[in-house]
C-alpha cells in the first residue's frame, strides 16, 4: 500500500513560477549558464528532497502565506513535483548548453522552461503537471 500524498496550499506552484519566470528571463536575455544552473538545483531541491524543501516554497511559507491569509485549497504534492523534475531536465540541459559554448541550445532549453513558467504563473496551467496526470492515465499502475 502506498503512503497519501502530501497536500500543498495551490497558491505555492504559482508563486514559484513566477519567480522562476524572472529568474529564466534574465537568464535568456544574459546568456547566463550559471543562473540556469541555480535555478536547476532549485528545481532539484523540489523535484527531490520535496516542495516543501525547495527554496522558493520555504519563501512562501515564511513570507508569502502568512500574508494571503488561511489556506482555501490544497493539491497532491506529487505533479507539481513532476513538474519539477520536468524543468530541472530543461534547466540542466539549458545550462550545459550555454556553458558549453553552445548558446543556441542553452537559449532553446532555458526558453522552453521560461514558456512553462510563464504560463503557470499567469494562467495557472502547469504543464508539468498535466504530463504527470496523463502518464498516470495511460502507464500501467505498477503493483507492490
Amino acid at each position: 500500500m502506498t503512503a497519501p500524498s502530501a497536500l500543498i496550499d495551490v497558491r505555492a506552484p504559482r508563486f514559484a513560477a513566477a519567480l522562476t519566470s524572472v529568474v529564466l528571463a534574465v537568464a535568456l536575455l544574459t546568456g547566463s549558464g550559471w543562473l540556469v544552473a541555480v535555478q536547476a538545483l532549485v528545481f532539484a531541491a523540489g523535484a527531490l528532497a520535496g516542495l516543501r524543501f525547495s527554496p522558493y516554497g520555504l519563501l512562501f511559507r515564511t513570507l508569502v502565506a502568512p500574508r494571503l491569509g488561511p489556506v482555501r485549497e490544497r493539491e497532491p504534492e506529487a505533479p507539481p513535483r513532476f513538474a519539477q523534475l520536468v524543468g530541472l531536465l530543461f534547466t540542466v540541459v539549458g545550462a550545459a548548453g550555454y556553458l558549453a559554448g553552445v548558446p543556441v541550445l542553452g537559449a532553446v532549453a532555458t526558453g522552453v522552461a521560461l514558456v512553462a513558467a510563464l504560463l503557470n504563473a499567469a494562467t495557472g496551467f502547469c504543464l508539468g503537471c498535466e504530463l504527470y496526470l496523463t502518464a498516470r492515465r495511460v502507464l500501467p499502475a505498477r503493483t507492490a
